[in-house]
């Protein structure tokens, strides 16, 4: 199940982001200023609004087999993937509230935007920019995505260290998360004016990471449990006719 949940959770959220950049210009327009994306945002109508709510679905469908991971991988009681599912799950809601804010917050705001006059929109204009770094590039870029980060590394390393899937698992890992945080360089940009920025981070970040989120699910269906020696050995026992002692 918590492989089935990871690729369905990764190809669930690529059609849907798909959808949304060839409608929206996603995530391009996100740097556009405030009339541009509010403009555009009310053109789009209810259907873009649909479109934004399956995003934020599909993403935070990922919760669920990011919690059950530790159990998945026969390590139910391992405090470092325990805490990894907590980081992991921590990094899908957020995530989920900064993609949410337009299903519930900007449509309002594109409304008021579309039917205002000058000084209607530069106070709707002003309020669109403070929801948009708090809600989007404070929760859901920087904090969702260095979480999930968070999350990726320490799972490849338990990977690594203990063998419980192919080795090749643990070391995409950790490069699809080196190139999703650099990522965060166009984030903190939006604050920090100058920044370094790699344009292409942010594409071939989330790509490869996402399609890392769908080889793990892929590494479970196909991963063969570890039999515990003794219980092979009482059913050996057993399958003989010989009665284990206790």
């Amino acid at each position: 199940m918590t492989g089935w949940l990871l690729v369905t959770a990764a190809a669930g959220f690529a059609v849907a982001s798909s959808v949304l950049s060839a409608t929206f210009g996603w995530p391009d327009i996100l740097r556009e200023p405030a009339p541009v994306v509010l403009a555009a945002f009310h053109d789009g109508g209810p259907s873009l609004v649909w479109t934004w709510f399956a995003v934020a679905w599909t993403y935070g469908l990922l919760a669920v087999p990011v919690l059950l991971l530790a159990a998945a991988l026969g390590r139910p009681a391992d405090p470092v993937l325990k805490a990894a599912g907590a980081i992991g799950a921590a990094s899908a809601l957020l995530s989920l509230i900064g993609f949410l804010r337009w299903v519930f917050v900007v449509p309002a705001l594109a409304t008021r935007w579309a039917g205002g006059d000058p000084v209607t929109r530069a106070a709707v204009e002003a309020a669109w920019t403070a929801q948009h770094q708090f809600g989007g590039a404070l929760l859901g870029e920087h904090l969702g995505q260095v979480l999930a980060v968070a999350w990726s590394v320490t799972v490849s390393l338990v990977v690594l260290r203990s063998g419980v899937l192919p080795r090749w698992v643990g070391w995409s890992g950790l490069t699809a998360s080196a190139l999703y945080l650099l990522n965060q360089g166009e984030v903190l940009a939006t604050a920090v004016p100058g920044f370094p920025v790699w344009e292409l981070a942010g594409l071939l970040g989330s790509t490869t990471w996402g399609l890392w989120v769908a080889a793990v699910g892929g590494a479970l269906l196909v991963r063969r449990p570890r039999r515990d020696a003794s219980t092979g050995s009482i059913r050996a026992a057993r399958q003989a006719g010989i009665r284990p002692a206790g």
